[in-house]
């Protein structure tokens, strides 16, 4: 029963991990679909988000019958709870892939991004996808190295998110108003995608060392 019990714990840490790499495909190709017109790639983005909410489902269900059948203490319990944690912040990863799926089609066959502004979002997406690698790795592994890297490329993503804005407020901005929006709307995705990367990463570096979410230190 107890090495069951070990077993379903463990592979929380495994379906956690293989969600990582769900939504950074997602995002892979999402962002491939918003640079390159891709609507058969936006498409495939869009209905495979079911997979990921499924993904969350089944580990926040794996997750809570541990804990109503097994009562877990100190690290397991750490472990149960930091899991219904992170599958949350997954969840919400392949939502924000999804929106820009979703802004590529909207947009199609025309382009989303002014070609000045490309160059970010392939660097924000580039970013976003090596995060979501990266926090697969430190479910995997329990790595608090490369959970601390994580913190760094998130500021990367904050200031490129901010850089956009800068483009923005320019006196000779030469685009619509529509344009602006969805450029605004975008970043807004990616900067949010990287934020919960980070706060995946932060819960697992609470399960080896019981220190709370957010005192990760860089």
């Amino acid at each position: 029963m107890r090495e069951a019990y070990h077993e379903r714990l463990d592979g929380l840490a495994d379906d956690l991990a293989d969600m990582c790499e769900q939504v950074a495909v997602a995002m892979e190709k999402a962002t491939s679909s918003l640079l390159g017109r891709d609507l058969a790639l936006a498409e495939q983005v869009i209905s495979d988000d079911v997979k990921i909410d499924a993904a969350r489902s089944s580990v926040e269900a794996t997750a809570f019958a541990l804990l109503a059948l097994q009562t877990p203490v100190a690290t397991d319990l750490r472990v149960v709870v930091s899991s219904i944690h992170a599958a949350g912040d997954l969840e919400r990863m392949g939502d924000l892939a999804l929106h820009v799926a979703k802004t590529a089609r909207r947009r199609h066959p025309q382009p989303v991004l002014p070609e000045q502004v490309q160059p970010y979002f392939a660097e924000m997406g580039r970013l976003a996808v090596a995060m979501a690698e990266k926090a697969s790795t430190v479910l995997r592994n329990r790595d608090a190295q490369v959970a601390a890297a994580l913190e760094v490329e998130d500021d990367a993503m904050d200031d490129l998110h901010r850089h956009l804005f800068t483009v923005l407020m320019a006196k000779d901005w030469p685009h619509e108003v529509a344009a602006a929006v969805d450029i605004t709307l975008l970043g807004r995705f990616y900067e949010r995608y990287a934020d919960h990367a980070v706060s995946v990463a932060r819960r697992i570096v609470y399960v080896v060392t019981g220190e709370m979410p957010g005192t990760l230190p860089v």
